[in-house]
């Protein structure tokens, strides 16, 4: 298990640190080798995900939802309408309910500071814009080599989720 992996949003565009990487790059790997043989495990199976979105990125949200589904989880897709004139009282109430109906959270393009409150209320793993360009395993996808760049990306972002649900 990734070291940091009990709060991934705290280290949402931070760099990983040079152990986390070479875990999370050999997750990745045995993925891609189990997707490559036909025999993908269902390691999410029976887990349900939800995907917060401030706005549509059909890219990054087709990536992410590819990503967990293969792996046999249930992912719902909500849009994220609260701001930050909201109160902070509204925010962590919904944080609250989202940690009762599912495992994980996957925060996109939201403020910080509403995705580390959304964190502490939930209770659960909460990754922020795991699969966005700027977030640093996205760099891992083109170390791991043999494959195009777009499906190593896939076997980064089920690492990331198979390490913070485990």
């Amino acid at each position: 298990m990734l070291t940091s992996s009990a709060h991934p949003n705290l280290r949402a565009h931070q760099p990983l640190s040079p152990q986390d990487a070479a875990e999370l790059a050999d997750l990745a790997r045995r993925l891609r080798q189990l997707a490559q043989a036909g025999a993908v495990p269902p390691l999410l199976r029976g887990k349900n995900i939800g995907l917060l979105r401030a706005s549509h990125n059909g890219e990054v949200s087709v990536l992410l939802l590819q990503a967990a589904r293969e792996l046999g989880a249930h992912v719902a897709t909500m849009r994220w309408s609260l701001s930050g004139a909201s109160q902070p009282g509204e925010v962590r109430h919904t944080g609250r309910m989202l940690g009762r109906l599912y495992d994980a959270l996957v925060c996109q393009g939201m403020a910080p500071e509403q995705v580390r409150q959304v964190s502490l209320a939930a209770g659960i793993p909460v990754f922020d814009d795991i699969a966005a360009d700027g977030h640093p395993s996205a760099g891992l996808a083109d170390a791991l080599g043999d494959a195009p760049a777009s499906e190593n990306r896939r076997f980064v972002l089920q690492a990331l989720l198979v390490d913070g649900l485990a």
